[in-house]
């Protein structure tokens, strides 16, 4: 259920003939596709917690011990790696960890990659406002025709799923008399 969004422009005529170009075509990303990026980057970050929660009883804290050593650090480098992976590295590559492992990526309305900030607007107040109504925010890409949730209208992005090249042939193009 992926639908066309949006194509490159042809090349001018030239001459009367159009030379033969590749033009690449966007699609949206799936909304199902799109959970399980989130999940994936999600189930990254809680893993650290957990992983650093963990450490934090076995070093003899115990269960009454909250705040330890091991859980700041923990939660610290939960900060960092999620800025890391959903404000630079989809930033700069247009792909956060669940997004490169489902082939997905996060593009400007116009094409070109989001860039840090952009990004950072998305991830940190977007998702957070599309959670606020019952995640209706979330819900709206799957409703709408362009495909975009509540986070990618505030942040001017869409997440795409890949491009198609489709080839145009040559063709001769009559001159106007």
């Amino acid at each position: 259920m992926t639908a066309n969004i949006e194509s490159a422009r042809l090349p001018s005529m030239t001459a009367g003939h159009r030379a033969e170009s590749h033009v690449r075509v966007r699609y949206r990303a799936p909304f199902a596709l799109r959970c399980g990026a989130l999940l994936i980057d999600y189930i990254l970050l809680v893993l650290i917690l957990v992983f650093s929660t963990m450490i934090a009883r076995l070093m003899g804290g115990g269960a009454r011990m909250a705040g330890g050593t091991a859980e700041k650090i923990g939660i610290g480098l939960t900060v960092i790696v999620g800025i890391l992976d959903l404000g630079v590295m989809a930033g700069l590559t247009g792909k956060s960890i669940g997004k490169l492992v489902t082939g997905l990526r996060i593009e400007r309305v116009r094409g070109g990659l989001p860039g840090i900030p952009r990004a950072l607007l998305r991830h940190v107040i977007g998702y957070p406002l599309s959670l606020l109504p019952l995640g209706l925010g979330f819900l709206i890409a799957t409703v709408g025709t362009s495909g975009r949730a509540l986070h990618d209208l505030l942040a001017g992005t869409v997440v795409v799923r890949r491009y198609a090249p489709v080839t145009v042939p040559a063709r001769k193009v009559r001159p106007k008399p």
